[in-house]
């Protein structure tokens, strides 16, 4: 016999939202959040649902307003959005600003110890009571005020459908298997769990149910990807200086570097990694290492860099490989440290005073930062000069979903270095910065190399071709225009761009690095609205002549990136002036990842007003 459903229950049933919204919980900076949070976004991905993390947090050690957001989207789409769907608050300084941020028809989660009024009746609140449920476990009094937040991690779960073995499965990879921690902090979920299904009855709409939709994938942030990426291409030698948000890259080198790279006969480091007093003495240390001939690479941020660009300009004068990974925040000066920005590219582009080059590498997911740290490897040494990785807070800190890392496909590119066999059959005739092939790229020795013939003087001021100080006008301008031919010669060995197509579409979007989860987004909402569009992103630079040939081909070109003044616009308006007028650049940055209806909000204002134009001009 078929149950019969009232209407109110079938009502409730037909608004259900399932597996699409956005979770904001607002917390204290150093009150142990970070350890529920992560639980609770886990246990999403491992209920098979799409999902991303964002840690909005301060510049301080403790004690200021931390937010923490959650995308779940059964489509895929994981980009972050502004508005939150539901809310925890656990936060007495922004509880106010938190419950009036929160969509209508949202639930608001709140600690009941904060003495409030709740001033909406658009808003479904459920009150927790954290202290009180608390008190009722048994651990040591320190722990006391970390573990509360398990609370809200167990009346989310069982309000919104949070399979808790997903949770205990996600407790036991953060605590790395360590059965105490693990108990401690899953029997408060439990209890908080059993507390809200006997006491909450569910008036908003959200839920989650398990899918399929991230079997095979993992979940990692873009630093870890780096350092392993960098770890499977060899890397021998890291100099660093701490500064958010790059600090995590080198942690994590130094976390597995001792596992994955030990002699196995002697057990002994095949590698070094040295924090450094200053960025100077990194980047300094760095150049040394890679001239001697290791695989040597730094990490820093904007401040940082602006600090080694002397001794980067001698690197790519001297031709001297090594890697620098940028993870940017908001600039200028020291700026917002913990919030994202794609400032440092024009920076990057021309760095050094003088004319000067650099590559640039510009991952857009985190299997690319795994991809493009060992593949910088191979481009330094192949031409001989610094590759800068431009990665961002947003790819190094937050969580992504990605495919396992795969194993480098090729075998180290070395590129033109000379050993002792070599210079005997050229009986030591040589010459370190003589182009003997015509791609502008000199052969090289390093340290190690016991041929009387292999040293040569490696300065920073003029030098012909055999090394040999030079103040002659020829001899310079020989030398600037052979660097420039290198720098023609690698373009195409550069990654190029990654392009994807719609049917009937007139305009494209451009991009590069962690701005594609809301660039996709956004063009699912303008097919919505009968705008079909094409998406290309920019993966290096210099550019290769295809970057050209795909913007020629559209009437309109929107450039997409986030920073104040368009400087990917500026460089593709600088090498491909005339498609000027097919460029339009929407430039935004707040210290937060963009959102699909940013993009969308302008793109379509600009194609109405086109039509708008276009009407008004056929009247």
């Amino acid at each position: 016999m078929e149950t019969q459903l009232t209407i109110d229950e079938r009502l409730r049933i037909e608004s259900r939202i399932v597996n699409d919204f956005s979770i904001t919980v607002a917390t204290v900076n150093g009150s142990g959040s970070q350890t529920s949070n992560a639980a609770i976004l886990r246990a999403i991905f491992k209920m098979g649902i799409p999902v991303s993390g964002k840690n909005i947090f301060p510049s301080n050690i403790q004690g200021l307003p931390t937010w923490y957001t959650i995308r779940v989207n059964k489509d895929g789409f994981v980009a972050r959005k502004r508005e939150a769907d539901i809310l925890v608050a656990m936060n007495p300084a922004t509880f106010s600003k938190d419950l009036e941020s929160l969509k209508p028809g949202g639930a608001f989660f709140y600690a009941d110890d904060i003495r409030f009024p709740i001033t909406r009746d658009d808003v479904v609140a459920y009150p927790m009571p954290v202290k009180q449920l608390i008190r009722q476990v048994e651990i040591p009094a320190y722990l006391k005020d970390y573990v509360a937040n398990m609370v809200y991690v167990g009346i989310l779960a069982q309000m919104i459908g949070i399979d808790l073995e997903k949770i205990r499965q996600a407790l036991e990879f953060h605590f790395k298997g360590k059965a105490k921690p693990v108990e401690i902090n899953f029997s408060v979920v439990s209890l908080a769990a059993e507390w809200a299904r006997e006491n909450l009855e569910k008036k908003d709409p959200y839920y989650l149910e398990a899918m399929d939709a991230t079997a095979g994938l993992i979940l990692t942030d873009g630093n870890t990807a780096a350092a392993l990426g960098a770890i499977y291409g060899g890397v021998q030698f890291v100099s660093w200086y701490p500064i958010t948000p790059a600090t995590s890259l080198a942690e994590n080198l130094q976390q597995y570097l001792p596992r994955l790279r030990k002699d196995p006969e002697t057990g002994k480091n095949t590698f070094v990694v040295v924090q450094a007093e200053d960025e100077l003495a990194a980047i300094g240390m760095a150049v040394g290492a890679g001239w001697g001939g290791l695989r040597a690479m730094s990490s820093t941020s904007g401040p940082g860099l602006s600090l080694m660009t002397e001794y980067i300009g001698l690197a790519y004068f001297a031709e001297v490989p090594v890697v620098v990974w940028d993870i940017q925040r908001a600039g200028p000066s020291t700026g917002l440290p913990t919030r994202t920005a794609q400032g440092d590219l024009t920076f990057v582009a021309f760095m050094g005073h003088g004319d000067t080059q650099n590559i640039i590498l510009l991952p857009g997911s985190v299997n690319e930062c795994f991809e493009f740290a060992w593949k910088a490897f191979d481009l330094a040494e192949q031409f001989q000069t610094p590759v800068i990785v431009l990665s961002d807070l947003d790819f190094g800190m937050n969580q992504w979903m990605g495919k396992p890392f795969e194993y480098p496909d090729q075998p180290m590119q070395r590129g033109k270095v000379l050993w002792e066999e070599d210079l005997e059959k050229l009986d030591g005739r040589w010459a370190r910065y003589l182009d003997v092939d015509g791609d502008g790229i000199p052969y090289r020795t390093v340290m190690g190399n016991r041929h009387p013939k292999a040293a040569y003087f490696t300065r920073g001021t003029g030098h012909d071709e055999y090394a040999n100080y030079s103040e002659d006008p020829e001899v310079w301008h020989a030398l600037l225009n052979r660097l420039k031919k290198k720098f023609e010669t690698l373009k195409p060995f550069l990654p190029q761009p990654v392009v994807e197509k719609m049917e009937g579409a007139r305009i494209n979007l451009v991009s590069f690095g962690s701005t594609e989860p809301a660039i996709q987004e956004a063009r699912a909402l303008l097919q919505r609205e009968g705008i079909a569009s094409d998406f290309t992103r920019i993966r290096s630079y210099p550019f290769d002549d295809v970057v050209k040939e795909i913007c020629s081909t559209y009437e309109r070109n929107y450039i997409v990136e986030m920073n104040r003044d368009g400087q990917l616009h500026q460089l593709l308006r600088m090498h491909y002036p005339e498609l000027s007028p097919k460029m339009l650049s929407y430039a935004y940055t707040d210290g937060l990842p963009l959102t699909a209806k940013q993009i969308f909000d302008f793109i379509l204002s600009k194609e109405k007003e086109d039509e708008r134009t276009g009407i008004a001009s056929e009247c």
